[in-house]
């Protein structure tokens, strides 16, 4: 009976480590999970089949996703909710009347246009449908939303049609969320076609604003977007003078 008891903490662990990435970087790889958790795939299938079955994630072929992400409507489901607004708040201070501005994707930046004050006119582009939406309810910005197609993961367009149209604009600011954040291997992300389509963007900006919450510093994915001195501002919500925060401060402007 211990044994068992030992064995349903264990599974128990296992759950809420795989909830806390999965909420922390919108998708896991069940391989990757294997190695981390050191368990068999088996056992991580196994695993995504429970939290899949209780509502608490996406199961998708190879991994599982984020509710919260893919459903920023729903608001009692967004992870770190009061964090992600802060942030929101801080990168709206970045963004002055009549400024070109270039968004991505994710539950922050649904944020940031929520929050934009209806008073602000502005051009936005963004990868985004879901921010495009957002944005387009303020009616004093201008919206549009570059074309490709659609990302069933990340919720953006992507592809060669929207990194060739990222390529025939310059904008003065470009959002952008991030996966991974490190003071030695920069901005990472895990999906090969979104990575292609923030590179495109930051190259079409003329400064570029990583927004992100904390608990995403220090944090490695496998494919790398960028180093740290490609961009202008880190926004997350830490003080600036938070320790965690000093180190960072080196290579780029933290809000």
């Amino acid at each position: 009976m211990e044994e068992q008891g030992n064995l349903t903490m264990l599974k128990k662990e296992r759950h809420a480590f795989i909830i806390k990435q999965i909420n922390l970087h919108n998708k896991v790889l069940s391989s990757d999970l294997s190695v981390q958790l050191q368990v068999s795939e088996d056992t991580i299938r196994r695993d995504l089949n429970n939290l899949a079955e209780e509502g608490k994630i996406l199961k998708v072929h190879g991994g599982a996703l984020s509710k919260s992400f893919h459903s920023p409507y729903q608001l009692n489901e967004i992870y770190a909710k009061d964090s992600k607004k802060e942030v929101a708040q801080k990168a709206i201070e970045l963004i002055s009347e009549g400024m070109v501005v270039l968004t991505g994707g994710g539950t922050t930046m649904v944020e940031m246009a929520r929050l934009i004050p209806d008073e602000l006119e502005a051009t936005f582009f963004t990868v985004s449908p879901l921010v495009a939406l957002e944005l387009s309810e303020h009616p004093k910005l201008t919206v549009i939303l570059m074309g490709g197609q659609l990302s069933k993961n990340a919720h953006i367009n992507i592809g060669s049609k929207t990194v060739t149209d990222l390529m025939d604009i310059k904008v003065d600011l470009c959002f952008l969320g991030a996966n991974g954040i490190d003071l030695k291997e920069g901005i990472t992300d895990s999906d090969y076609e979104v990575v292609q389509v923030k590179k495109a963007m930051i190259r079409s900006a003329a400064k570029v604003a990583i927004m992100s919450i904390s608990e995403k510093l220090e944090s490695v994915q496998k494919m790398k977007v960028c180093s740290l001195s490609n961009l202008e501002y880190l926004i997350s919500d830490l003080n600036p003078d938070d320790p965690k925060y000093t180190a960072y401060s080196e290579f780029v402007k933290v809000i």
